[in-house]
């Protein structure tokens, strides 16, 4: 219901109920004058409940209410700025902490040894290559003409080839059986005509021992011939 008059404002719960207290306690006092002079009056004892809030309270209690709300408001934003401070510094501290680490001089690492090869085993010797001839009468001179050397034999290629010529014209299996020597039984043998018991004597060491092979003959000849004329250059006919 709506107050009818002007200016007044609209009560509330709490209002009514203080009015309704006011009004009660005005009738009893009503009763209490009504009472007949001479006559003892009885002041009927009457329970007046208490007005439950005044305005005052109420607008008491509607301030702390807002007090509390604010300070509530304010303590958890005074917290999250206290975490976001927190969290600031933190993260300050380790980004420092960061920074000097890595401006910190280190100390170079040192590169790993290369390891060392295993001592090389000595190669062993290379056999000697043995020198290839002909199988002919330029290889078998050019043969004998390397062991002589070897012997400080004098000899030379034109000399040993120009005295095979005149005796056996280059024929190792050559024989004489016609001369004073094959009379005696001693034949001339192979390239130089030589005949055993010489061959013997004059045998060079390292050829053969059979007066037919090319090289041993001309070797041992031309170390006969080396003992009697000086060298087989220096024979022009029969030796």
């Amino acid at each position: 219901m709506r107050s009818t008059t002007i200016g007044t404002a609209r009560l509330t719960k709490a209002h009514k109920l203080s009015a309704a207290g006011i009004t009660v306690a005005m009738g009893a006092a009503a009763v209490a004058m009504a009472v007949t002079p001479g006559q003892a009056a009885e002041t009927p004892s009457i329970a007046v409940q208490p007005v439950a809030w005044t305005t005052t309270d109420l607008g008491a209690h509607h301030h702390l209410t807002q007090q509390a709300k604010t300070t509530a408001a304010d303590a958890a934003d005074a917290k999250k700025k206290a975490d976001a401070a927190a969290k600031a510094k933190a993260d300050k501290a380790r980004a420092d902490k960061q920074a000097a680490s890595r401006s910190q001089a280190r100390t170079p690492v040192k590169p790993a040894a290369p390891a060392k090869p295993a001592p090389a085993k000595p190669a062993a010797p290379a056999a000697p290559v043995k020198k290839a001839y002909a199988d002919n009468l330029d290889g078998w001179i050019k043969e004998s003409l390397d062991i002589l050397k070897s012997k400080n034999i004098p000899a030379s290629y034109e000399g040993i080839k120009r005295n095979v010529m005149r005796e056996s014209t280059g024929n190792p299996r050559a024989i004489n059986d016609w001369d004073i020597n094959a009379a005696n039984g001693v034949p001339s043998k192979g390239l130089l005509q030589i005949i055993d018991p010489t061959f013997k004597a004059y045998h060079v060491e390292g050829t053969s021992w059979d007066p037919y092979d090319p090289v041993a003959n001309i070797t041992a000849s031309c170390n006969y011939a080396a003992d009697k004329y000086g060298s087989m250059d220096n024979v022009n006919s029969a030796y």
